[in-house]
């Protein structure tokens, strides 16, 4: 499912425009982008997703051309991690 079908989907599903139903999810976007870039707290979707900000440290990998060794700056990654109601869809139940 491509964005414009999720807006299609979202419109019919709560009854409102495709108009607004892309400017929640664009919303909801940039929000949870905002929380997660200054990762002091986590966004939670209750039983849906929960996006948290980690930490990564520096390590040192292999070139897979050369077979030399380079390094890995530390830096930040998301953790996003499936709810209870979403693992459960997964199932097929």
């Amino acid at each position: 499912m491509n964005r414009s079908e999720l807006v299609a989907a979202l419109s019919e599903r709560a009854e409102v425009t495709r108009k607004d139903a892309d400017a929640v999810l664009a919303a909801l976007a940039e929000v949870t982008g905002e929380i997660v870039a200054k990762g002091d707290e986590k966004v939670t979707i209750p039983g849906f997703l929960t996006f948290e900000r980690t930490h990564r440290a520096a390590r040192t990998a292999r070139n897979p051309q050369t077979g030399d060794p380079i390094q890995i700056p530390a830096g930040y990654t998301v953790k996003v991690s499936a709810g209870s109601k979403l693992k459960e869809a997964a199932k097929g139940k």
